[in-house]
């Protein structure tokens, strides 16, 4: 009998022009670039042009997706952009990128889990095209942190970046193996004054900045991210060593190495991009992938392991077979 899934097959990606380097910062923030590196492994981060908005970014990286598949966009069903940086209150992101790539039959709408919206997003995709709600989708995680960083808080400015990473899906009656394999999901609300934005539209009716403790945040994303892989692998029953390539949300060097050596894997399996993106938040795991699916390191078939924790408390992880079977 044949085997239906919803298989990733392929990716696009941007990032802004302008660079910002850990040195820059020192130059209006009382830092440095040992200081951040140390304690962050970032090196540099890319920040929007005046004017560039989510949007741009989003639209962009899935015009790239397409380009590699050799898809229109008028035979997408769904597009969901995971995003914190919404062009607008509303309406969605999502809605505003469907009218601009022209996919006129899609349903469109935002996610917001932050850091870890990628991996929501994925799984509400691969769960819509399951329940036959279509056949092709993208999934964008895009972010214009930039804008909501507050420029004097050494603690924050210096850790992340903006940038768009997509993903196109595709539900197919024959995967053989292929695509999405496992999923898992959590929240905790109970964590939410440890990594918030400091404003809303319901609370003081202004975008505020990001805040952030950090100390507190690393020592939950150990042991949450550890947990929830632990629990995706169970799921998929598999063991840790089927996994080809560990693409972890780029927030922190050290948590990205805790992860790898929980897993046992050497650097030649995980994917690191913080050194040149910072975090970009939701964008991160898709502007990761699509660098490894660009340079050859990663190729049709192998099995990725995504994993990632954001503010909320939200976090989750997902196990996919990349690419179509031959």
């Amino acid at each position: 009998m044949a085997e239906s899934a919803t298989l990733m097959i392929s990716v696009g990606s941007y990032l802004p022009e302008r660079i910002v380097t850990n040195d820059e910062l020192a130059g209006f923030v009382d830092t440095s670039d040992a200081w951040i590196r140390q304690r962050t492994g970032i090196a540099q981060r890319h920040i929007v042009a005046e004017g560039e908005m989510t949007s741009d970014l989003a639209r962009i990286a899935a015009e790239r997706a397409l380009d590699g598949a050799g898809i229109a966009a008028d035979e997408i069903d769904l597009i969901i952009i995971a995003t914190s940086t919404p062009d607008d209150t509303f309406p969605s992101t999502a809605t505003k990128v469907q009218h601009q790539l022209g996919a006129t039959k899609a349903i469109a709408f935002d996610v917001q889990a932050v850091c870890a919206g990628f991996v929501y997003a994925l799984d509400v995709a691969d769960a819509m095209l399951s329940a036959g709600r279509g056949r092709r989708a993208l999934v964008i995680g895009a972010e214009s942190f930039s804008k909501i960083l507050d420029w004097n808080d050494r603690s924050t400015c210096v850790l992340f970046g903006d940038g768009a990473g997509a993903v196109l899906l595709e539900r197919n009656d024959d995967a053989r193996g292929y695509g999405v394999l496992a999923s898992k999901l959590h929240a905790d609300g109970a964590h939410r004054d440890i990594l918030y934005v400091d404003g809303g539209p319901s609370s003081s009716g202004a975008v505020g900045h990001v805040r952030m403790e950090g100390n507190k945040v690393f020592r939950h994303a150990v042991e949450k991210l550890s947990s929830v892989m632990d629990e995706v692998l169970q799921a998929a029953d598999m063991p840790v060593t089927a996994v080809d390539w560990l693409v972890p949300h780029q927030a922190n060097i050290r948590i990205i190495e805790g992860m790898q050596k929980k897993m046992g894997l050497p650097d030649s399996q995980v994917v690191k991009t913080v050194h040149d993106h910072a975090n970009t938040s939701a964008a991160s795991i898709p502007l990761a992938l699509a660098e490894a699916v660009g340079d050859g390191r990663i190729s049709d078939g192998q099995i990725l392991a995504f994993e990632a924790i954001g503010g909320g408390l939200v976090w989750g992880a997902a196990l996919v077979r990349y690419g179509r079977p031959a």
